[in-house]
């Protein structure tokens, strides 16, 4: 598969999952129990989910499930199908265990997204993360987020709101004070208009300054947001050992995000003062990765860039190991371990 192009071996591995090719070399387990978790009203078997930008059309949902995720966030879904960005927009750097990405919310768009899964009979948690239309000014795009919004709510446990992808022109402008306010307000009237209460959630960059973070929070707790996913993908290029000059513009992910977003996790921990359930992401590739995240401040963890290079045993592996490092450390749960190293 690494001898592939990445996004053709990224559609490859879809392809694999949805006949069922994976499943055999895994097995499926249960979870540990003393690995679930609620959090907005939510069950979660395990503390371990996908991150958005995986499985983007809901495609392999279950299959995902059965390789031992504890929940599953698909999407970006757009309110238009796009296409994305032209090609090649994905690459591997196995050296630093990083991805880079430029896709562009390519997806088949909310309508497309909604019905395969109002017709799945799922097996776990589904998230779906929606962002803006690429064609869609910023003056307009509290309308294009609302519209997906109400097409994915009836098929959605929880929605998480993408104003933090690099890859789509001036969206990170969306994090600034105003228009944070302006759309996750605009979706929060939204939603108390719609039965059930749906949880909703407003994923973030690693690319701001502590300021932003606590503003960030605050904002999250006067408007009732159930939580933060940190982080999506960076422009940085730190902590690199390979030259990227030649691949160009676009998110990175993996290892040399991993400190970095758990240094946001544990600043929105503390602004909060733990009130604000967090999703932790970024270079999760073991058990102990995951492990600090969650001392750090988050509730749930989710991976993208570790799957892709572990392989399908991944999620399980991932699992056995948070049991294990329970026992060593003589916690109960994952509950006795959420921010713990915070220090609020």
């Amino acid at each position: 598969m690494f001898a592939l192009d990445a996004e053709r071996a990224h559609e490859l591995g879809i392809a694999a999952l949805r006949t069922g090719l994976a499943l055999p070399f895994v097995g499926e387990t249960e979870p540990d129990q003393r690995l679930a978790v609620e959090r907005f009203g939510l069950q979660f078997p395990s503390p371990l989910g996908i991150a958005a930008g995986f499985d983007k059309n809901a495609a392999v949902v279950n299959q995902l499930a059965g390789l031992g995720f504890g929940f599953v966030e698909v999407g970006t879904v757009t309110f238009e199908p796009q296409l994305g960005n032209p090609k090649p927009r994905m690459f591997r750097i196995p050296q630093d265990g990083a991805l880079i990405n430029r896709l562009g919310f390519n997806n088949e768009g909310a309508v497309a997204i909604a019905e395969r899964l109002r017709k799945l009979s799922r097996r776990c948690t589904v998230g779906v993360n929606i962002g803006k239309n690429k064609d869609v000014p910023n003056e307009e795009a509290t309308e294009n987020y609302c519209r997906t919004f109400d097409l994915v709510h009836p098929v959605a446990d929880y929605v998480a709101v993408n104003i933090s992808s690099p890859n789509t022109p001036n969206l990170r402008e969306l994090q600034n004070a105003e228009s944070f306010d302006a759309l996750l307000g605009a979706l929060q009237d939204r939603r108390s208009l719609l039965a059930p209460r749906l949880p909703l959630l407003v994923k973030i960059a690693p690319d701001i300054d502590e300021a932003d973070v606590e503003r960030i929070a605050d904002t999250c707790l006067r408007l009732s947001i159930d939580g933060i996913i940190a982080t999506n993908t960076t422009t940085s290029r730190e902590g690199l050992s390979t030259n990227t000059d030649g691949i160009g513009p676009g998110g990175l992910s993996g290892k040399p995000l991993a400190a970095r977003s758990t240094e946001i996790i544990r600043s929105i921990y503390r602004a909060s003062n733990g009130k604000l359930p967090i999703i932790g992401v970024g270079g999760i590739f073991t058990a102990e990765d995951a492990f600090e995240k969650i001392t750090a401040g988050a509730s749930l963890v989710q991976a993208y860039t570790g799957f892709v290079y572990a392989g399908p045993t991944f999620a399980r592996e991932m699992n056995a190991g948070l049991a294990r490092l329970l026992d060593e450390r003589g916690f109960e749960c994952i509950d006795d371990v959420v921010g713990i190293s915070a220090n609020v």
